[in-house]
């Protein structure tokens, strides 16, 4: 059974820096899997933040958060990272990793695992 435990989230102020965590357990060779970070804010959709190719290491940002956001990921512990750095308030959301075997995609819908979300606020 499949299961992703997201972590570090916390309530901080404009300008802090936190770094997510995503636990990864029942999942078959690990590095073969594309990973996403998503968050969604009260009343929003559900939007991409960043992605992961667990065995280049290659990855990408959305627009909003390129230059303040770093994923990485540690096949060895089976655990996916968000660095967030330089927060803002628009940052707040529920932050959620996901895993997917076959797309590289930005779209939630093509992913088809989940962990339960890691709330994020950031106040001014």
């Amino acid at each position: 059974q499949v299961q992703l435990v997201e972590s570090g989230g916390e309530s901080v102020q404009t300008g802090a820096s936190l770094r997510l965590s995503c636990a990864a357990s029942g999942l078959t060779f690990f590095s073969t899997y594309l990973v996403g970070w998503f968050r969604q804010a009260p009343g929003k959709e559900r939007e991409f933040v960043a992605r992961i190719k667990l065995n280049s290491g290659f990855s990408d940002y959305a627009q909003a958060v390129k230059g303040r956001f770093a994923i990485s990921r540690d096949n060895a512990k089976n655990t996916v990272y968000l660095q967030m750095n330089s927060l803002k308030p628009e940052d707040t959301a529920v932050y959620f990793c996901a895993f997917d075997r076959r797309r590289w995609s930005v779209v939630p819908s093509s992913y088809d695992y989940w962990g339960q979300g890691t709330q994020v606020t950031v106040f001014s």
